[in-house]
């Protein structure tokens, strides 16, 4: 027999708070990458992913929690892997003031704030951060976001942090056992 028996473990209090959200507004630099910028000789930006992040984005479309990034920054580089993912139709890039961006997004979704996750690092997310039900950031995030955040993942920006915070929204959507199931039966 398989063992299926899920070892992730989230407070239940968070998972509570968890359970409404039905999209994920994620920022880039900080959050999905490490935060380093690589610029070559030409100017061209490098920007480093983790497939651990990319296929939590994946799974948590499979349970109706669609994933937008919002992002301060726009490069070739970010729409190749926002496009690999699946993440280009709503995102929100190259824009400085975030939050217009972001209520429009939950608009053309028909969504609330209250059913809204974020994760961001710093100043520039704090207007999406004070405002969501589930507010979450890396651990190496500035201090202002670190102090209004309801949750801080154990994995660094870049290294899993929005695989880690994917799961706990798996959970607390009652997803994440039977799709841990399906993956080790491999159906």
């Amino acid at each position: 027999m398989f063992d299926i028996a899920p070892r992730v473990v989230f407070d239940p209090e968070l998972l509570l708070r968890a359970q409404p959200v039905r999209v994920l507004l994620l920022d880039v630099d900080g959050v999905l990458t490490p935060g380093d910028l690589l610029v070559g000789a030409e100017g061209e930006q490098l920007k480093r992913f983790s497939t651990l992040d990319g296929h939590g984005l994946k799974l948590l479309g499979s349970c109706g929690v669609r994933a937008v990034v919002v992002s301060g920054r726009d490069s070739p580089a970010l729409r190749a892997r926002l496009r690999e993912l699946g993440l280009l139709e709503h995102s929100v890039l190259g824009r400085s003031h975030k939050l217009p961006g972001a209520q429009g997004v939950l608009r053309e979704l028909g969504l609330e704030w209250e059913q809204a996750a974020v994760i961001g690092d710093d100043w520039p997310d704090l207007p999406l951060l004070v405002r969501a039900r589930l507010a979450a950031c890396p651990p190496q995030s500035h201090p202002e976001v670190l102090a209004r955040v309801h949750y801080r993942t154990r994995a660094g920006a870049g290294s899993g942090a929005v695989r880690e915070l994917c799961d706990l929204l798996l959970c607390a959507q009652g997803a994440y056992a039977a799709l841990l199931e399906q993956a080790v039966r491999e159906e």
